[in-house]
């Protein structure tokens, strides 16, 4: 649902700059051992020590995956890899594999790899990377209940090289890189912040949204806070959004609404009596503390804190220090900070930095799925112009336990 609202976090204007290991040294294998010896249940062969080679790009995960069962049955590992070109020439990414040692669990090639990929500071995809630039891999590794979570994920980077340098460069070649531990923890589990029917994921997991592509620099680092990030907004019973002049935040019937702590948890930080935005207008000029807002967070312990965005002006009902108990309220659905449409923006992240810190997943103890909305930007572009919801076939309503919502999905949450 990328028309719907204004992304929180801030645009990447920076570049990365790659780091440099020493790699291990090869060690020979013995006479009567094969270069890949041990194997584990559900998982491929570990591979032995390889010779060093020339890469001509370099990378990192942005950080550590955590394993998230979601309502389409599959386990997400999300997050992002960086690849910078070390060549004073353009290189081109012909696939990427995802491996769990030597399974694939993840290819990318072509526009299908374009999609997922884009250059710092720019807006369109690639598979291009010009001469010291640096791109950025989303990915979204999703696993059937059959399949085994691994423990440590590597990436196979197929590339081309208009300018080979033999026998460093060669014209094709695949590297090894950015392998990246994942996360034994499990996510935290939560209640829905808000109640009753026709609540939509607007630009959740796990696709290119613009939660997902927004990535910080802040602090001298990229942060990828609203990797997880929900924007919602609730349909009427005719399946609208809006009745009404859409400039108008009273048009949307759920502005107002109460937003629910999560969870018990101590209130860390507070922000309240920023102005309401006008519907469909982008705001400008905002300091970086002001993009979500008014807002609360909230530390839902183990590492975890909630931020509750775009609060209604004059309505935040808590302080810092407060304890919450779960279903609380806290506020009321509102359109202030960066935003151009009422919605509460959600997300759960690994400080108390609603924008310096990495969005980490959580699950919902219970909810019910009623429907997802189609997959078109033209679609759900309408809904603001007064349009009824497109519902996309084949989406069975059901219960959901101890999951998370994808984009798009159509979601009731109890009263309790």
């Amino acid at each position: 649902m990328r028309p719907a609202v204004a992304v929180l976090g801030v645009a990447a204007l920076i570049a990365a700059c790659s780091q440099g290991t020493d790699p291990p040294a090869a060690t020979p294998p013995a006479e009567s051992s094969p270069e890949t010896t041990t194997a584990s249940a559900g998982q491929g062969p570990l591979r032995g020590p390889a010779p060093s080679v020339a890469t001509p790009i370099v990378g990192d995960a942005i950080s550590q995956p955590v394993p998230v069962l979601a309502t389409d049955g599959r386990r997400h590992l999300v997050y992002e890899v960086s690849l910078t070109n070390t060549l004073p020439h353009p290189v081109t990414l012909k696939s990427i594999t995802v491996l769990d040692r030597d399974v694939d669990l993840l290819d990318l090639e072509g526009d299908q790899l374009a999609q997922w990929t884009r250059i710092i500071g720019t807006p369109s995809s690639t598979t291009t990377i010009g001469p010291a630039q640096t791109a950025l891999v989303w990915l979204d590794v999703a696993l059937d209940e059959d399949v085994q979570t691994p423990n440590r994920l590597t990436h196979a980077v197929a590339l081309s090289n208009p300018d080979p340098q033999d026998p460093l460069f060669p014209a094709d070649q695949t590297v090894d890189i950015a392998p990246v531990e994942v996360q034994p923890r499990e996510p935290v589990v939560i209640r829905p912040p808000l109640r009753g029917a026709g609540w939509v994921d607007a630009g959740g997991c796990c696709g290119t949204s613009a939660h997902r592509t927004a990535l910080n620099p802040i602090n001298g680092r990229l942060w990828a806070a609203e990797r997880f990030a929900i924007d919602y907004v609730q349909l009427d019973p005719d399946g609208r959004l809006i009745t009404g002049d859409p400039s108008k935040p009273e048009s949307f019937a759920f502005f107002g609404a109460d937003i629910h702590a999560v969870r018990d948890g101590r209130v860390v930080s507070v922000l309240d009596g920023l102005p309401e935005q006008v519907p469909g207008r982008n705001p400008t000029g905002l300091p970086l503390n002001q993009y979500a807002g008014n807002h609360v967070v909230q530390d839902l312990g183990d590492g975890n804190y909630a931020l509750y965005a775009h609060i209604k002006t004059g309505t935040v009902a808590v302080q810092p220090g407060d304890r919450l108990t779960a279903g609380q309220v806290i506020g009321k659905v509102g359109n202030t900070g960066n935003s151009t449409a009422p919605h509460l923006h959600f997300h759960v992240m690994s400080s108390p930095d609603p924008l310096g810190s990495n969005g980490l997943p959580f699950v919902f103890d219970d909810f019910r799925l009623d429907a997802r909305l189609v997959d078109d930007d033209d679609a759900t572009g309408t809904l603001f112009e007064g349009a009824s919801a497109q519902l996309a076939p084949q989406v069975a309503s059901r219960d959901e336990k101890t999951a998370m919502p994808l984009e798009l999905d159509v979601m009731t949450y109890a009263d309790r």
